[in-house]
């Protein structure tokens, strides 16, 4: 038997010329389980934070899982048993961690616009810290913790004005982005916190964008943010832990973002040099878990040539995976069996009603009515983002973990996406 891996995504393998996730091929799954369906591999997971681990042995470090990235109650359990913390931007996602069998207690809420119902439950659920983003949010968190008793833990959240050099949906470290407190004034910022009797100052936070692929952005951030830690300790507040985000960008096509552990490695180096190194360490990794541990299956509905183009018509659409209509992101396509016939270039798109429902562009594909498709690198912010436009269940989900398949998610029907709603 012969075997090949695919780039990025080393538990995705041809067996001759079957896909495989594991130890399963895909094309059973999809017999199985119908299309679309997302296929996550457990293995990779956990392959992907082994390299976060690695970096951080003998350190005081913790890794929260930023759950935006990809929400299953069967993923965050995997990485609460994993001895992960979560990073979360909603009450509901506060919810999903604890519905996983996780604690509040290891739980960090970022976020620009927490409401005072979402601080309200935070608070009584007992998370580890807010990361708040506004002076304006640090009097209201204030209050309502006043409210309540209770002494809200904090970080602020520094925005550091530095280009991640990635897209600018997913940049948030700039100052013409709406997140974090400006630079210029964050001692001011820091001032007031710990004036304010409802709050506890415990930590600085920082998170420059996402599909980060360079080490120097990281680099220059670090150092402006223990620029500020030595500035606000040295007007008596003290800083605890010291929280950097994630961002770390995945392979999608031909990416060549630095390895978990060697990007650390050159982080904790430069901490090491300026005499943080001991300091109580905190990151937020979403897409660097999960990305390139899942795969979208569909399957080819109709072939469509074109005078201009070529269409190949398959059941997944941009509900289902918004990234290419969102951010005019790129997944490689590749079919679950593969063929010695010859291809053709087509647009992938899928059958919602709009120009703008389409999954790749000019792909030489071998395709027919009734094949099945891998989109890959499909893990994050995939299923977190899916909608229901058109009144198109969300897809069912499937977690592998080595030669055993569990479903995590039924396929959603048009009861499920009615129930809750009346007619008058």
């Amino acid at each position: 038997m012969t075997t090949h891996t695919l780039p990025g995504a080393p538990f995705f393998a041809y067996r001759d010329s079957d896909l495989y996730v594991e130890q399963l091929r895909l094309s059973d799954l999809a017999d199985a389980h119908g299309t679309p369906l997302f296929v996550y591999s457990k293995a990779s997971m956990l392959h992907a934070l082994s390299a976060y681990q690695r970096a951080f042995a003998g350190r005081q470090a913790k890794v929260h899982y930023a759950m935006k990235a990809n929400s299953s109650l069967a993923v965050l359990q995997v990485f609460a048993q994993a001895g992960c913390g979560f990073d979360i931007v909603s009450a509901g996602e506060l919810a999903r961690v604890q519905a996983a069998g996780a604690h509040a207690s290891n739980v960090i809420f970022s976020g620009v616009g927490k409401t005072r119902a979402e601080m309200q439950t935070a608070l009584q659920a007992g998370i580890a810290c807010f990361n708040v983003e506004s002076e304006a949010e640090l009097d209201v968190l204030n209050q309502v913790a006043l409210s309540l008793g209770k002494v809200a833990p904090v970080s602020i959240r520094v925005n550091p004005n530095v280009d991640p050099k990635t897209h600018p949906y997913i940049s948030t470290g700039l100052k013409g982005n709406k997140f974090g407190i400006a630079h210029e004034r964050t001692l001011q910022a820091y001032q007031h916190a710990a004036s304010l009797a409802g709050l506890k100052v415990v930590g600085i936070d920082c998170h420059i964008g996402s599909q980060i692929t360079t080490t120097s952005p990281y680099m220059d951030a670090l150092d402006k943010m223990l620029d500020l830690v030595e500035l606000i300790e040295a007007a008596g507040i003290p800083i605890h832990h010291l929280d950097f985000g994630g961002g770390l960008g995945i392979n999608y096509n031909g990416d060549t973002p630095p390895a978990a552990d060697a990007l650390w490695a050159e982080l904790l180096a430069r901490l090491d040099k300026r005499g943080f190194g001991q300091r109580q360490l905190m990151i937020e990794p979403g897409r660097s878990l999960v990305g390139n541990a899942g795969v979208c299956v569909s399957e080819v509905q109709f072939i469509k040539p074109g005078e201009q183009k070529n269409f190949c018509i398959i059941d997944a659409a941009m509900n289902d995976l918004p990234r290419p209509a969102m951010y005019e992101a790129f997944h490689q396509i590749v079919p679950l069996k593969l063929s010695d016939a010859p291809t053709q270039v087509y647009d992938v798109v899928g059958p919602v009603c709009e120009s703008g429902d389409w999954i790749g562009h000019d792909r030489a594909l071998n395709a027919q009515a009734g094949d099945k498709l891998a989109v890959l690198s499909a893990g994050a912010y995939c299923m977190s983002m899916a909608s229901n436009y058109n009144t198109r269940g969300r897809p069912a989900e499937v977690l592998v973990d080595g030669d055993t398949a569990h479903l995590i998610r039924s396929r959603e029907t048009a009861a499920d996406q009615m129930r809750g709603e009346h007619l008058v």
